[in-house]
Order: C-alpha cells, then structure tokens, then sequence
C-alpha cells in the first residue's frame, strides 16, 4: 500500500489572527485587581506552555468576572482567553461554549457589527477549522470579514488577519488556488499599510509559501520562504518561535526537494530555537521533535526517528492531556515505526488508540479520522486481513470525499490501495474500475503535488496578534 498516509510530517501555518486578549494593568480595587492579577498569570503560564497553572488562574479570573456587571468588557475577555487556552489544549468542546457566550455578550452590549464581535467570530471559526466543521467555520469567517470591512475598509490589517485565517481553512479543504488569493490579498494589504519588512508580511509570506510547496511549486515556494526568514531574522530577532517556524518550513521544502542534509540544519536549528526560548517540555518543542524525527526516518535512522517520537510523545502527554490530536499524531507517528519493525500487535494498539482520540475529539468525519482509518487498514493488509481493511478504507474513502471533494489527490491514493485489497480479494474488475478513477484524479493534479504532508495549524504559530 502507499506511503502518503504516514501522518509524520508536521510544518507550521503561522496564525496571528487567534485572538489571546490580556487586559494591561490599570489602577483597580477590591476583586478588580485579583482579576487583573490572575489574568496576567494565566497569560505568562500560557506562554511558557504551563497550562494546568494556566488553567488555575484564568479560572480564578473567571470567577472574580463572573461579580462584574454582564456589560463589563471584562467578563467576555476572560471567557475568550479561557475559551483559547482550551482551545489550544484541544479541548474543543469546553471551548465552544467560551467562545459562544464571549459572542453572545458583545453582540448584546456592543452591536452586532462591532470589532470585537468580529475577533470573536474569528475565535469560534478557528475552533470549528481544527475540529474540521468547514461548513460551520466558513459562514463566521466570512461574518467576521464582512464586519471588518465595514469597520476598517477593504485595505486593513485587521482584515488582512482575517484574510489569512480563512485561507487555512481553504487549505485544508484542499481549494488551494482560492487559499492562494486569499493570501495573497492579505500579503498585498499588509505590504502596502505595514512595509515589505514588518512581521506580519513575513507571516503572509510563510503561509503562501507552504501553498506552494504543497502544489509543487517549489521555486515560488523558496523565493517566499527565504523572504519570510530574512524578515523575520530581522524584525523579531534570530531567537523567535516564527523564525522557528520560517526555518520549520524552509526545512519541509528540503524536505520535498530530497535535500536532507540542509533539511536536517534547518530542523535542528528551529528546535534549537524552541528549546531556548520556551523550555524542553512545551508543546512547540514537541512539534520541532517530531519534525526531525520524521528526516530521520527518511534518512534511513529509524532508531534515533523512535527516540525524537517518544520524547515528543511524553511531552505532549504531561503538557496537553491523553486525549489531545497531536498525542494521537505521535502515536500514529510511532505505530509506523512499529509496523515496519513488523511489531504489528504493537503498532496496530497504537493505531487503534489515535484513531479512537481523533473520532472523539475531532469527530467521526474529520479528515485525519481519514488517516486513521487508512493506517489502520494498512495493518491489517499487511496481515493478510482483508475482509478487515476493506471497511476501513470504504469509510476512509467517504470520509475524502465529503471534507476534500471527490477529485482531491488523497482520495486517488485511498482508491489505490482500496484496489489493491479488492485484488486480493479476487474482485479484478472493480480493482480496475477504482485504479482508472485514480489514474484520472492524479492526471488532473498539479505535477508533485504533496499528498503526504499535513500542514499542522497548532505548529510553531504565533498566539499574538
């Protein structure tokens, strides 16, 4: 069976526009300055990835909030910021009812157009994104847009923001020549209000390069990837989780281009970096381990690719909970490792508990539900159960087809390897029929297009503005 279903390969979308809103300190009294106490400790918790402390004191926040009047901008902030702490730790469904009360309250005291409506719309179309609700995001993001268009005018970095999120949720809906306009109408904003070399630019940028380098465009792809690094390098320092993120990329690019040794520099110079600033035991450090993890395997040092998945599997564990979608990548990451160990008991335990996290989580109709189901089906075939990965990558298969369309590449690799199985199976002719839709969808991709990699939103991101 193919190799695109190896979910191994994490490169970072940087997402400015996830509002994390902090209020300064101003002169308060009484409960008014446990809250703005708590609230500054839950933000520095945040940033260094503590978020069970984190947890605690944006509780304590909420709680002194919830004495505020209803009106008081207060209480909508600390849902938010709560709302995105969840959010981050993939607890998807306590966020959601953050997010939907922050909106309900200032759509009540501040309009149903005001610019902080739009940010929190902002917020709950993110949350859909990551749990794959496409339907559910693409309204609020373009509600969000339209109120920030009304607000600031057609030319905004706030709209820019905007721009950029909604282009993530393109991309992995598979439409990349509308992620391609969106982001380049951002960029083009952001270019003619900010500079060339502003930070924000430099974001646009690495978004538009990954665009690229998915479609193949790997010449496009580097000349913006070299762009977004210099300016970042420049504007906030060599030492910087979006410069990491910048080299993160340019490594993914290497990466495609068989160039591994520059590959390997580039990686190890973002976790480097990551290490420094944030500590060894924060998530973004865990995403940096997975991604040299996965050019090891590639190299050929399967020993030194299980020793990076396990400690970025520990790492997500303490840091994000059992039952967070990145644990469940790593441990997809690893079963892979097992199976070609021929470990297949273990590996196939492994698949089994990612998949089960991933349904729960994400849903049953989540694209990396799709993944899930196609590795486990892999196992399976490998062991000569047919009758048990045909199912599986049925429903794989429904699952593409529904979030990517019917014409997406991935879907043309799924029917592959559904053929394969029929063929054991002795069905030739619907074998055949499945190989020539494929052949068809691959002829009408994009020459080298990237099937196998997955671009990871929660990646080496800014949480700022």
């Amino acid at each position: 069976m193919t190799a695109h279903h190896r979910k191994f390969h994490k490169t970072g979308w940087i997402l400015p526009g996830v509002f994390f809103l902090v209020f300064h300190p101003r002169p308060a009294a009484g409960d008014e300055v446990g809250w703005q106490q708590d609230m500054n400790a839950g933000a520095k918790y945040k940033k260094e990835g503590k978020y069970s402390e984190a947890e605690r004191a944006y509780l304590g926040a909420f709680k002194e909030a919830e004495h505020f009047p209803e009106k008081d901008p207060r209480l909508s902030m600390t849902l938010n910021n709560l709302g995105f702490l969840y959010y981050d730790q993939g607890r998807y469904s306590e966020a959601e009812p953050l997010y939907i009360r922050a909106l309900n309250l200032r759509e009540r005291f501040l309009g149903p157009e005001h610019p902080e409506v739009a940010s929190t719309l902002n917020n709950l179309a993110e949350l859909y994104r990551a749990q794959g609700y496409y339907a559910k995001a693409e309204p609020i993001y373009l509600r969000a847009l339209a109120i920030r268009e009304k607000v600031y005018g057609l030319a905004h970095p706030e709209v820019a923001m905007v721009l950029n999120n909604f282009a993530g949720l393109r991309y992995e809906q598979g439409k990349y020549d509308q992620a391609d306009q969106l982001l380049r109408r951002g960029l083009s904003i952001r270019e003619e209000l900010l500079g060339r070399e502003h930070p924000d630019v430099a974001r646009s940028l690495n978004n538009l390069a990954e665009v690229c380098r998915t479609q193949g465009r790997y010449a496009e792809a580097e000349q913006l990837c070299r762009r977004a690094l210099s300016t970042l390098e420049k504007t906030v320092g060599l030492d910087h989780p979006d410069t990491a993120a910048a080299l993160n990329n340019l490594a993914s690019l290497r990466v495609n281009q068989g160039r591994y040794g520059e590959a390997e520099r580039f990686y190890r110079r973002a976790l480097t970096i990551l290490e420094k600033l944030l500590g060894p035991a924060h998530p973004a450090v865990a995403t940096g381990l997975n991604n040299l993890a996965t050019l090891r395997y590639q190299q050929g040092n399967d020993d030194e690719a299980k020793r990076l998945h396990q400690r970025a599997l520990a790492i997500r564990e303490k840091a994000l909970g059992p039952a967070h979608p990145e644990v469940a990548s790593s441990l997809n990451n690893l079963a892979i490792l097992y199976r070609l160990e021929k470990r297949y008991a273990e590996a196939e335990a492994l698949y089994r508990r990612a998949l089960a996290i991933w349904e729960k989580v994400l849903g049953p109709e989540h694209r990396e539900v799709a993944t899930g189901l196609n590795n486990l089906a892999e196992i399976c075939y490998q062991q000569g159960r047919y009758q048990e990965a045909g199912p599986l990558l049925q429903r794989s298969l429904a699952i593409k087809e529904r979030v990517l369309g019917s014409d997406d590449p991935s879907v043309a690799e799924t029917l592959k390897d559904y053929a394969l199985v029929l063929r054991k199976m002795k069905q030739k002719a619907e074998a055949c029929s499945l190989e020539a839709r494929a052949r068809d969808i691959l002829t009408r991709c994009a020459p080298g297009f990237q099937t196998q990699h997955t671009v990871d939103i929660r990646a080496l991101r800014s949480t700022g503005k």
